[in-house]
């Protein structure tokens, strides 16, 4: 049985936003019914970063009424960035503005883990008047709460994709709940490690003031298309195990996900 059909009775829905880096994850997650796109580049290696112009244009074109956030990150690492990185990110993000997005995904750091406030803040300049999410570059930093009071005095900021510090979301349930009570105007959206089995510790914390949206990639390895082994020690793939597989998102745990949503949300009201 699908609860798709039904239409919960909350009156402040759950938005199910899905990372996704090819045409074919975002059919998936489209089709799943995740109400927002973060699109990347290479989400298996460090967490993605960039993607290409095409790509975001080839789901648009499929899917033109989805809202898509584009993640800024010019590279792996750490998310300490040079002038010559960030002059790269605002060219991106400049680009990326004329194509009728909704936002951007991105964050800075300082050397000694807080958040980069002067550095951070020209991005933002740049993508108004677009939304912005400052992605988990936050979980990387020192003091979590400090860091909430840092990116809430950057005017532009919508939300902060966050897993409460921990590598898994559900592991920081108790953390994110108190980030939820101490944000004022930016929205906390959990991720990372949400699946069907763990969005009953995610959903009830959950801000009622703000939007309450979540973050997941319902994604794993695939089997790449070709039919021969690929030679050892190429460095072709993300790493040796995985040198021929694709990394994509799955529909079936998309719905999964989305459909006890709905089925708590209805059965709560």
């Amino acid at each position: 049985m699908s609860f798709l059909t039904k239409t919960p009775t909350h009156n402040n829905p759950v938005l199910v936003e899905v990372c996704v880096d090819s045409v074919e994850s975002s059919r998936a997650a489209f089709e799943a019914g995740a109400g927002r796109l973060e699109v990347c580049a290479s989400l298996a290696v460090g967490g993605g970063t960039t993607p290409s112009q095409g790509l975001v244009k080839a789901i648009q074109s499929l899917f033109p009424r989805t809202p898509l956030m584009v993640m800024i990150r010019p590279r792996v690492g750490d998310f300490v960035y040079s002038e010559d990185d960030l002059d790269v990110m605002k060219f991106d993000i400049r680009n990326f503005k004329t194509m009728g997005i909704k936002g951007f995904v991105f964050g800075v750091l300082t050397e000694i883990g807080d958040i980069d406030v002067h550095r951070t803040a020209s991005l933002v300049q740049e993508a108004l008047p677009l939304e912005v999410t400052f992605h988990r570059a936050f979980d990387m930093s020192n003091d979590l709460e400090a860091a909430l009071l840092a990116i809430q005095e950057i005017k532009g900021i919508t939300r902060i994709l966050t897993s409460g510090g921990k590598p898994k979301a559900p592991d920081g349930a108790s953390t994110l709940r108190n980030l939820v009570k101490l944000s004022k105007s930016v929205i906390i959206m959990p991720g990372s490690g949400i699946n069907n089995e763990t969005i009953d510790i995610i959903l009830p914390i959950l801000p009622l003031n703000l939007p309450r949206e979540i973050h997941m990639s319902g994604g794993g390895w695939s089997d790449g298309r070709s039919e021969v082994d690929p030679k050892a020690g190429m460095g072709m793939g993300a790493s040796e195990e995985h040198a021929a597989d694709v990394w994509k998102t799955y529909k079936h745990s998309i719905e999964l996900v989305r459909n006890r949503i709905d089925f708590l949300e209805n059965n709560d009201a």
